[in-house]
């Protein structure tokens, strides 16, 4: 397991621009690096160095087929590897969308002194948080892996259109992405989920800064499970973005790239803990 292991970090597709302070950027199930095209120019722009992954059976990276490699904990591992091959001169700071925030939560619990601080955006942490529409999905996987299978692109792109953030704010371009990168995952991603293991009983023990931002019309995870999020992490500050979803930093990405950068720039100081924005307005 630790050979393939090892295999699997050497066929890792990853970006790594500009120089700075490292940035770690872990994109959400079924999604890809590309799901950063918006923050990633920010971030270099303001003195940053931005790495962004596809983590494994997702994007460009390698998708085994064992099926003991979609599990929660063989992400982990892998996201470890890669981030342990980088070799960095300082901790990263590491931001997390969705099963990226989950990874990047186990990675801070785990290897608390090798984490500067944390960005999570609509990040699982339970699978409590999960709607009904996909808490169903989850319970039965393997259908889910055989309609991805068989699904065209079309076909996905046009169910998209369930999420109303996904029809009213994501433009054409980056909507045909998004259905790309499902199809282009390995169907196999879906079985992940369901390993999830729920973190809340450890949260108190993140105690690194950490930004907690989410879409207020999310309808993957529940929308109140992020403020309970916040003031369950010791040094959490929250914002929640209006008329956005799942995936605010894609579709709102002007707003969140600059909450992102003010947390940023004030990583020296201490946020006050579990101190939640009453909302963003869209501009």
């Amino acid at each position: 397991m630790w050979d393939q292991l090892s295999e699997h970090v050497q066929q890792i597709n990853y970006i790594h621009q500009g120089d700075g302070p490292p940035v770690i950027l872990v994109h959400g199930i079924a999604a890809s690096l590309s799901d950063w095209d918006f923050l990633v120019p920010v971030l270099v722009r303001n003195g940053f160095q931005a790495l962004a992954l596809d983590l494994l059976g997702h994007g460009d990276s390698v998708k085994p087929d064992d099926h003991d490699h979609y599990h929660s904990n063989s992400l982990y591992q892998h996201l470890a590897a890669w981030i342990a091959n980088l070799h960095l001169s300082q901790p990263p700071i590491l931001v997390g969308h969705s099963l990226g925030g989950f990874l990047c939560m186990r990675y801070a619990l785990e290897q608390q002194e090798a984490v500067q601080n944390l960005v999570l955006i609509d990040p699982l942490y339970s699978l409590q948080q999960l709607s009904p529409m996909v808490r169903m999905i989850n319970r039965h996987p393997a259908w889910g892996e055989k309609a991805l299978r068989r699904a065209p692109v079309w076909l996905i792109n046009a169910m998209m259109g369930w999420d109303i953030d996904h029809a009213r704010n994501f433009s054409a371009r980056k909507r045909l992405q998004v259905a790309e990168d499902y199809k282009r995952a390995s169907p196999k991603i879906l079985h992940i989920v369901k390993t999830v293991v729920d973190l809340s009983p450890d949260l108190s023990r993140v105690r690194r800064p950490t930004l907690v931002v989410w879409g207020e019309k999310d309808q993957t995870l529940k929308p109140d499970s992020f403020p309970r999020l916040v003031e369950q992490l010791p040094y959490a500050v929250g914002h929640s973005i209006a008329r956005s979803g799942h995936q605010p930093h894609i579709s709102k990405p002007e707003i969140v790239n600059q909450i992102v950068l003010d947390f940023l720039r004030k990583n020296g100081t201490e946020p006050a803990r579990g101190c939640v924005d009453g909302g963003i307005p869209a501009r």
